[in-house]
Order: C-alpha cells, then structure tokens, then sequence
C-alpha cells in the first residue's frame, strides 16, 4: 500500500470527485427492488401544491394513475394527511419489458393546518389525475375592510 500526503483541498482540486461522489449517491440511493414493482423501499412522493386564496387554501396533489378509491385524506386535530397507493399493471407473459421508471407503492403526505381552518367545510375533488382540498377559512380569518368615518 502507498503512503500518500494529505491534501486538505483534495475534494476540490480533484478533477475526479464529482464523478466518484455521483457514483457513491447513485448507489446509495438506489432502490434494492430496481425493475421490481415499486420505488425506493415501495413508497414515493407526490408533489402538492399549497396556494393561499382569500377565502380558502387549496392543495393540489398530483397523483396520475392512482385510482379516487386509493386515496384517504384524514384529518387530526390540525394534521391533515393524505395516504394511498398506486398499483402496477399486471404484465403478461409474451410483454418484453426494456425500462421501468414510474414509480409505484405507497406514498403518505402530511400537512399541519393553520388554526383558521374550518374543518366542517373541507371538500376535496378528484379530475384526470389531480386532487383538489380546498380548506375554507373561518369567517374570523377572512381579510376585510373596515370603512374610515370622518366626522
């Protein structure tokens, strides 16, 4: 084994680490079940959107492929969570498959709700692959004008 001296800038004047780093991240972050029926470790993570409006705050989830009926939205004191699955189509046996890069399995996103939050009045939709919560405000959080007297 070769002794070699310790550079205190190797990371940086390495021409050769962003490549070694790229393939130790790529490795640890590969799923052990590469090509099987789901992602890293069966789960996956939808993005949602959180958009404040006057009246309400909307969350939008992105969840193409995933049924209405696998989806659970429940509400905690002032956790709301959204749970679900997405499952892989059954192949068959003369399919000759040459990638596999949507993900499938479980996914589960929480979000803690402001106190303003009417919960009676939740109402959440489902269109082509999206789901909408529109969480109402109540009356108290609303913003308004208050109208100056002069006298």
């Amino acid at each position: 084994m070769a002794i070699t001296k310790l550079n205190p800038m190797w990371p940086v004047l390495d021409t050769n680490y962003p490549n070694r780093l790229g393939r130790f991240l790529e490795h640890m972050l590969e799923s052990p079940q590469q090509g099987e029926n789901s992602s890293l470790f069966g789960h996956w993570m939808p993005p949602v959107d959180v958009i404040e409006e006057r009246d309400t705050i909307r969350l939008v989830a992105e969840l193409p492929g995933v049924r209405p009926e696998d989806v659970k939205i429940s509400l905690e004191g002032n956790l709301l969570t959204l749970q679900g699955e997405k499952h892989k189509e059954e192949e068959r046996e003369d399919d000759k498959a040459y990638r596999f890069e949507r993900t499938y399995g479980m996914f589960e996103r929480s979000f803690t709700l402001p106190a303003t939050i009417d919960a009676n009045k939740i109402v959440a939709k489902f269109d082509s692959g999206l789901l909408t919560i529109l969480l109402p405000k109540v009356e108290a959080a609303k913003p308004r004008q208050i109208a100056v007297k002069v006298e």
